[in-house]
């Protein structure tokens, strides 16, 4: 954890957790505890509830819960899990908006294009394939999948992660929160050149699941799970069109009084960057990734409530964080 105070909430809510204190760059404190780990997870500490209420883990030693594009860390956890011998499981977060290729600018906005559907199992090898140049997260995709031979690997890339989580630090996700908290903050709709564009998305509760269900088959060896090469898992129960949903956004803020009017801007590229440095990408990009690995593989079962299920609630905490 980086901070005392963040560890003692977990400590509070976990009283058997051993917490580490450290930040991403102390390389030789995740080198030795990935070391003495059996399973290493890194993904977001919005997960960690989630995961951790499911079931025993059996044999699992530690999680480690990080920024999935952190190139230093990667390093020194492959080379940690690496340096006994014996086995080791690495499950680790990348992220769907890896399908899309910010290197074109004339795609921000744009409806999707057949050839940009991907699925974990069927084309597979399009998206091992993608350079780092133009797909985010794809460096630390390939340092994963570079791991040393006793190191089986996963690769988990949610798409847009809604819900609120219930762990005991951060219970907010990213992509559709901070889509309202700017709408509200500008005081008015807005989409990427009219948010032609879409995505997949999965509840938080589901994706934990997953997580979950490949924790359990690490501590059985690998049995009933795809690693490496072939452990890229999609986790998706559902798709939407991102001007569609800054239009129902606009709407319901408005009806609440939050904002003055329902209308809806189109904005560019780079109009969109002075919101959020990252909102072109976030919002403006296409991300279809089915989920036939986890559903074929691990008997996955998303049945959390769909996205637009949860927008009022999304709108009143978004609301209540900038005290309106």
């Amino acid at each position: 954890m980086r901070s005392d105070d963040k560890a003692e909430l977990v400590k509070a809510k976990y009283p058997s957790v051993r917490v580490v204190k450290g930040d991403l760059d102390s390389v030789n404190i995740i080198k030795v505890e990935c070391a003495k780990a059996d399973i290493v997870l890194r993904t977001s500490s919005y997960f960690l509830r989630e995961i951790r209420m499911g079931t025993d883990t059996g044999g699992l030693d530690r999680t480690d819960f990080a920024d999935c594009d952190h190139v230093a860390s990667a390093k020194a956890i492959t080379e940690g899990l690496a340096a006994c011998d014996g086995p080791k499981y690495f499950i680790h977060t990348s992220g769907s908006a890896m399908l899309a290729d910010v290197s074109k600018p004339e795609r921000f906005g744009a409806a999707i294009l057949e050839d940009e559907h991907y699925a974990d199992i069927s084309t597979l090898s399009a998206i091992t394939s993608f350079p780092v140049e133009g797909h985010v997260h794809r460096d630390v995709d390939y340092i994963v999948l570079s791991s040393p031979s006793n190191v089986h690997t996963a690769i988990v890339c949610p798409p847009t992660i809604y819900g609120t989580g219930s762990g005991p630090v951060n219970t907010r996700s990213i992509q559709m929160p901070g889509l309202t908290s700017a709408i509200l903050k500008r005081g008015k709709g807005f989409t990427v050149r009219g948010g032609k564009n879409g995505w997949n998305y999965v509840h938080i509760r589901d994706l934990s699941v997953l997580y979950l269900l490949l924790t359990e088959a690490a501590t059985r060896g690998g049995q009933g799970a795809d690693w490496n090469e072939e452990g890229y898992y999609f986790s998706e129960n559902g798709e939407y069109v991102w001007g569609e949903l800054a239009r129902e956004i606009t709407k319901r803020a408005a009806a609440k009084g939050y904002i003055k009017s329902d209308e809806v801007d189109e904005l560019e590229p780079e109009e969109v960057k002075k919101l959020h440095p990252f909102g072109h990408v976030l919002w403006g990009t296409n991300s279809k990734g089915k989920a036939e690995r986890a559903r074929k593989k691990l008997g996955w079962t998303p049945t959390g409530e769909s996205l637009v299920e949860t927008l009022d609630e999304v709108i009143k905490q978004e609301a209540k964080r900038l005290q309106l």
